[in-house]
């Protein structure tokens, strides 16, 4: 089953896909972020062009487990994602993600002058690499 991950900021939004058997997760794109109903609406076609069967949604939580703000952003942006596709939509936390995605940087090599441009495509991949491993059987 292919996997579409979404991590959703202020100004870009991080897109990961999955392998078809859902095994591994890579970035695949970054898209500007405009306006969440036109956002919802990119990222919706984009998850029909790849046969997507699932989209996570990156949610950030605090350390009670419950969303901070960004995090309530992230629930608001699902529920527009939710208008935009039958796709079934979850909700994954995503703490620590960017640093994750900047470590993962540094052990692939990728420079440091590099590494100061986006990681949000990155941290996608990484939010959902975190979700495929825990429904690994």
């Amino acid at each position: 089953m292919r996997i579409l991950s979404v991590d959703p900021g202020q100004k870009n939004i991080g897109i990961a896909l999955s392998d078809e058997l859902g095994i591994s997760a890579n970035p695949l794109t970054i898209i500007k972020h405009v306006q969440r109903e036109k956002d919802a609406a990119e990222i919706a076609k984009i998850a029909l062009e790849k046969k997507a069967e699932l989209i996570i949604v990156g949610q950030s939580l605090d350390e009670d487990g419950k969303p901070t703000f960004e995090g309530r952003r992230s629930a608001r942006f699902a529920k527009a994602l939710c208008a935009k596709t039958d796709i079934p939509i979850k909700l994954w936390d995503e703490s620590y993600s960017t640093q994750d995605a900047r470590q993962t940087a540094i052990n692939m090599g990728v420079s440091r002058k590099k590494r100061r441009g986006h990681l949000d495509d990155i941290a996608a991949a990484v939010i959902l690499q975190s979700y495929l491993d825990s429904h690994r059987n």
